[in-house]
């Protein structure tokens, strides 16, 4: 179960979150119908590559990464959208397309959207397309240490 080993990292910290069984879904605007999590709580996880190395940029559901943004913010010479086949073996343990957004767990920068921090609580993929996890924002913050930009846009 992929949800296990992130259920231990946050019981190991001390931290209290809810995991949520939901049915099969594969896009997060699917996640949110099933779950009824407003699309702007209901973080995604979009690996990137920054000049050569990998990163997640965490946004809204609701909302799209601004390459541009995220490079000027940045001072990065090129950022793009990673392609699977590059991270695929990163995240042995997790069903595609549904990573946490713990980089620190896969030795991956993170950064997230200045809109995402606004909220008092989050929910994400917990490695697989049936289970989530919502927890504060200021225990992810805590234990992923994050760097917060503007880089998300309406989608």
């Amino acid at each position: 179960m992929p949800v296990q080993a992130l259920r231990e990292y946050l019981d190991y910290h001390l931290v209290k979150y809810v995991v949520i069984q939901h049915s099969l879904a594969f896009t997060m605007q699917e996640v949110a119908s099933a779950t009824h999590i407003p699309g702007k709580e209901l973080a995604k996880t979009v690996i990137v590559e920054i000049d050569g190395r990998l990163a997640m940029a965490v946004l809204p559901a609701s909302q799209k990464v601004e390459l541009e943004q995220l490079r000027e913010s940045l001072g990065a010479q090129r950022v793009t959208l990673a392609r699977e086949d590059v991270f695929r073996d990163r995240f042995p343990e997790c069903e595609r397309g549904a990573m946490p957004p713990f980089g620190n767990l896969y030795d991956m920068d993170v950064y997230v959207a200045d809109s995402l921090a606004e909220d008092e609580e989050i929910a994400f993929n917990a490695g697989s397309h049936t289970q989530l996890v919502r927890m504060s924002y200021r225990d992810f913050e805590r234990l992923v240490q994050p760097q917060t930009l503007h880089f998300a846009v309406n989608a």
